[in-house]
């Protein structure tokens, strides 16, 4: 039987085995498909049972998606696609055709399917994330596909923004705390781990970003999806805001990992109620 895997640190939230043994059943697949709670030692070694073809397949979550990145960069029976050379960040591993390791990046296509579900358009419109960790060049990567404005990034470790920002353009540091509130940003995406645990707080000034007119509401997104909906979300939806967690993300970028690894592409729609109500039970 076929062996699949998350893996990340922490990795109880992940809600993946849920999903992808849904549709292993769904599409009467011969597979199974585990979370993996490992340490950065360990990345190397579960890469070579892939080679092994011990394992078919791997979705990484955080805090390894760079971490992986860069080991198969060093690897030379490993190729990365195009998407992955942008971001430098890999999300979905398998072997290829010719026998190789293949890193892939599905957090991108998740991103914007995401935004299009909820029809969403951030073009020419202002975003202003927090973080720079494994995810934020994905989300990058997909603002720039979606023709955004002009993004404004915050990090508690500054470096780790700069070198983030340096790679994409229409972008800007804000120090950690600060607001860019003068430049009204449209969308506000948090992209740190907090909000896993209930008492997480990013310390946001979320009042700044109480909107004046109805129509003026943000839109406040949380890449986190377990829980449903964080501190994050419930503060900015207490000041009249539009909220969206990770969900539809979450779900999206499964999809295109699952039918990169079986050929089979998971139905999603707004009518699929099955799938959108899974992660909720």
């Amino acid at each position: 039987m076929k062996k699949y895997l998350v893996i990340g640190n922490p990795i109880d939230h992940s809600l993946s085995p849920k999903l992808h043994n849904y549709w292993l059943k769904k599409y009467n697949i011969n597979a199974t498909y585990e979370k993996k709670l490992l340490e950065k030692k360990d990345l190397k070694n579960i890469i070579k049972e892939v080679k092994e073809r011990k394992i078919q397949g791997i979705n990484i979550t955080v805090p390894f998606k760079s971490e992986i990145y860069k080991i198969l960069m060093k690897d030379p029976d490993s190729k990365i696609s195009s998407t992955v050379e942008n971001t430098k960040s890999v999300n979905t591993i398998y072997l290829s055709k010719d026998g190789n390791v293949f890193g892939d990046n599905t957090d991108v296509e998740g991103f914007v399917k995401s935004l299009r579900h909820i029809k969403y358009n951030p073009a020419g419109k202002t975003a202003f994330i927090l973080g720079a960790g494994g995810v934020v060049p994905s989300i990058l990567h997909a603002l720039d596909i979606l023709k955004i404005g002009f993004v404004f990034i915050s990090n508690r470790t500054r470096e780790k923004a700069e070198e983030i920002s340096d790679r994409f353009a229409r972008t800007e540091i804000v120090e950690w705390g600060e607001v860019p509130i003068n430049y009204k940003p449209d969308l506000i995406i948090n992209c740190t781990s907090l909000g896993l645990k209930n008492n997480d707080n990013l310390n946001l000034n979320f009042k700044k970003y109480k909107p004046k007119f109805f129509f003026r509401k943000r839109l406040f997104y949380d890449v986190i999806y377990n829980p449903p909906i964080t501190n994050f979300l419930k503060e900015a939806k207490k000041v009249g805001n539009n909220i969206e967690n990770g969900k539809m993300m979450f779900i999206y970028q499964a999809a295109a990992a699952f039918k990169a690894w079986h050929g089979v592409q998971p139905i999603i729609n707004r009518e699929n109620e099955e799938v959108l109500n899974l992660l909720n039970d």
